[in-house]
């Protein structure tokens, strides 16, 4: 016989060894291959979340609801839906019956919003993310598997904050990032996963150390757009579009520099004037592992940062806009957003359980 515990918040701790626990996981999806069907030459999002989950073989203790949220290829979601996702999960944990939360998303942009989630995550139960990289109607498709993994995680275990299941391996959502186009095994963290999922069993290797959580964003989003943009630096880089998101509006940059964050002291001036301006800056690095780090001057980290920009830590591009999203949509004093993202974008590893 399956386990069972009363609805509501789930145990302040989860042993390492997770069995299946009954309890009513929300799935809401947005999209993605796992909705796609075939569109002309290619495929695009099409179906709502019922067949979405239909494909699924639930497990006998899970209960599923679902709620459709959107049905969009990724690269098409916007700030307008990230925030309407947040306060369908706030609304839903108000609920004792739900045990946790599944979102199903397609695996472009999926790293952003699941950090977004996490960043405003105020809840010990889990919301976990997951997708497909090959859609219906293909031979072997990933979606239903990689669902039926999510379902199982989010039945089983409990302040880890927001999680990335795909391909039997569990990831927290901070710093896992799509590091395949094409292949299952779709996504990646620098310290490999925390977990697993093997048939009917969940096994959780270790915790995320995440920050305080940020308070739900205001449904009332500006009139125009928050505009986060990103520019990046190469050889023979200028701070031309730098300077030109900022005279487009751009409430947030983010640079996306070389090495340990490095540019040129051309860009170090372009980031005091958009400083100057209550622009909120951020720094990470085109590589792909290792954090940023105030080792140079010269246009380097250091100078970079002295001129106002924010360093974000192990956090790569996409993650970052997300962290900077997260601290315009908090506050709107220029000190106090620099405040959060440098609160939201602290280095942190998993730790062992």
């Amino acid at each position: 016989m399956p386990r069972t515990r009363p609805a509501g918040p789930a145990p302040a701790t989860a042993p390492q060894n997770q069995g299946i626990l009954m309890g009513r996981i929300v799935v809401i999806t947005t999209g993605g291959t796992i909705a796609a069907r075939p569109r002309g030459h290619g495929h695009a999002s099409a179906a709502p979340g019922r067949e979405v989950v239909a494909a699924v073989d639930i497990p006998p203790a899970v209960q599923v609801e679902v709620l459709d949220l959107c049905v969009l290829d990724s690269p098409l979601i916007t700030t307008a839906h990230q925030v309407r996702l947040l306060h369908t999960i706030h609304d839903l944990f108000a609920r004792r019956d739900v045990e946790g939360i599944v979102v199903t998303h397609g695996t472009d942009t999926l790293e952003e919003t699941a950090l977004l989630a996490d960043l405003h995550h105020h809840d010990r139960r889990p919301v976990v993310f997951t997708g497909a990289q090959r859609p219906p109607g293909e031979e072997r498709p990933d979606g239903p598997g990689n669902l039926r993994d999510a379902l199982l995680t989010a039945s089983a275990v409990s302040g880890v904050g927001t999680l990335v299941v795909f391909g039997g391996k569990i990831y927290p959502a901070r710093d896992t990032v799509k590091s395949h186009t094409l292949a299952l095994d779709a996504f990646a963290h620098p310290a490999g996963p925390v977990g697993e999922v093997r048939a009917d069993t969940v096994l959780l290797h270790a915790r995320p150390v995440r920050p305080s959580p940020l308070p739900t964003p205001s449904w009332t989003l500006p009139r125009r757009p928050l505009r986060v943009d990103m520019v990046m630096h190469h050889c023979d880089a200028d701070p031309a579009l730098l300077r030109a998101a900022v005279e487009e509006g751009a409430q947030g940059v983010v640079l996306v520099a070389t090495g340990a964050g490095n540019a040129t002291p051309r860009f170090a001036e372009a980031v005091a004037e958009a400083t100057g301006r209550g622009v909120l800056v951020a720094l990470t690095t085109r590589v792909p592992g290792g954090p940023v780090a105030e080792l140079y001057t010269n246009g380097g980290a250091v100078d970079l940062v002295r001129s106002g920009a924010v360093p974000a830590g192990t956090l790569r591009a996409g993650q970052t806009r997300a962290a900077v999203l997260a601290a315009l949509l908090a506050t709107d004093e220029p000190g106090e957003r620099a405040r959060l993202l440098h609160r939201a974008t602290a280095s942190s590893a998993p730790l062992a359980a």
